[in-house]
């Protein structure tokens, strides 16, 4: 009994429980409908009965049949209130069977969501620290050239910026959860900001990162909020890009919308899935086979940000191969030097 209840619990085998309490109501709704039908007869043939003692057909021919027409008349309006209501109940029936099948599978999907997020999480957090901490090991005990500690400390320098993105894209995540998150908008230079960013994020990646940024392209934004984006579309492209494929990051004007794109060459998107993969804690693929890193925070994100920001963002087929993300913001200016 046990087993039976832990398999509902994780989804197995709830689709038979609740089809099978469906199906009983609804067996039971017609059961009572048979049986008022039933009823209804009864209550003709007595009625019937009792105008036969009453009145006398062939004396007062009329009479009789007006009763008879009225008993009739009677029994068809039992008939159309029973059809209704019966229709009526199934109706509701059958919409708040479908509302709640679609609410417990939501509930179970978000679930296993979590569960696979925390199994990602530990994966994501342990790997880094298992890196830095091996790196910074093998500089203490072992007696290595200038060229070799470098590496080693880039190495680690790497691991703890991916430490330190996940970090932020978990407290972010809960902040929007508790509607805490704030975003302090100022006046910034968003052609600067990606610059910048790619510069801190090529040394950290073997994809060969180009870039074709509009100079001095200001708007009104949070800073960190926006090298948050960045840093995660460009970690998402290279996730799914094949190594050391190109990496393209665009930033301009384009019918009076400020465009910023970034562009992989992976195996792109399923038109079925470019909406899904905003949702909190969702991956592309299967979750048992997937090969790719990642917590399904990333582009959720991102999306809350860039709607933040009064923009908006979608995933869209690359012409040359892979996807294009595409950000619009209506709201820009250019400053000429």
């Amino acid at each position: 009994m046990k087993r039976v209840i832990q398999k509902i619990q994780t989804g197995k085998g709830i689709t038979f429980v609740y089809f099978f309490l469906l199906f009983y109501i609804i067996l039971a709704l017609v059961w009572w409908g048979v049986l008022l039908f039933r009823q209804s007869h009864q209550i003709k043939t007595f009625e019937v009965q009792n105008l036969e003692l009453r009145i006398d057909k062939t004396v007062t021919p009329v009479a009789y049949e007006e009763e008879l027409y009225r008993i009739e008349r009677d029994e068809h309006m039992r008939t159309f209130k029973f059809f209704g209501e019966g229709a009526t109940f199934l109706g509701v029936i059958f919409f708040g069977a479908v509302l709640v099948y679609r609410a417990v599978w939501k509930q179970i999907k978000l679930g296993q969501q979590q569960q696979n997020f925390m199994m990602a999480v530990t994966h994501e957090l342990k790997s880094p620290i298992a890196a830095a901490k091996l790196n910074l090991e093998t500089i203490r005990k072992r007696k290595l050239d200038e060229e070799k500690q470098h590496k080693l400390l880039d190495n680690t320098i790497k691991e703890t910026d991916r430490l330190d993105q996940l970090c932020n894209n978990i407290l972010l995540a809960s902040q929007f959860e508790n509607q805490k998150a704030q975003l302090f908008k100022e006046p910034v230079n968003l052609s600067e900001i990606i610059c910048h960013g790619l510069e801190q994020i090529k040394h950290r990646q073997s994809h060969e990162i180009k870039a074709y940024i509009s100079p001095n392209i200001w708007i009104e934004g949070d800073k960190f909020m926006l090298n948050l984006v960045l840093s995660n579309l460009v970690e998402n492209a290279v996730k799914y890009s094949p190594k050391c494929s190109e990496i393209i990051v665009r930033l301009f004007e384009e019918n009076k919308l400020l465009k910023w794109q970034v562009i992989d060459g992976g195996d792109g998107i399923a038109d079925d899935e470019k909406e899904k993969i905003f949702q909190k804690f969702y991956r592309v693929g299967n979750e048992n086979t997937r090969k790719t890193k990642g917590t399904g925070l990333g582009l959720y994100l991102t999306k809350r940000i860039v709607t933040q920001h009064g923009g908006e963002i979608e995933a869209i087929d690359n012409p040359g191969g892979g996807t294009c993300f595409e950000i619009s913001f209506p709201g820009f200016q250019v400053k000429h030097a």
